[in-house]
């Protein structure tokens, strides 16, 4: 009986693990789903009031401006760009606050 009682645990623990993976699996797709459809929704959309950003091209950096509310959004090294080198550390603080 315990050989039959051992067996039982070893089937009901890859049973579990499997299950566990599983679940693990279904997670993970739809965390990058809601992602996708959050992606979706903001896409190219102002921060401020919501509405479609225009892309213009600023002294050869082509950034996204908004019609209903003048908001500005630079993406990763464009503010670089534009500003030039800086020398005062002022860039990189800015960087720094935001997570860069």
């Amino acid at each position: 009986m315990p050989e039959r009682r051992q067996e039982e645990e070893y089937f009901t623990k890859v049973e579990r693990e499997k299950k566990s993976r599983l679940k693990a699996k279904h997670e993970k797709e739809a965390d990058a789903l809601g992602r996708k459809k959050e992606k979706e929704l903001h896409w190219n959309k102002c921060g401020k009031c919501g509405e479609s950003m225009d892309a213009k091209v600023f002294r050869g950096v082509e950034i996204d401006i908004c019609p209903r509310c003048g908001a500005v959004l630079l993406d990763a090294g464009e503010l670089e760009k534009l500003a030039g080198y800086d020398q005062s550390g002022l860039l990189t603080g800015i960087r720094a606050m935001f997570g860069g």
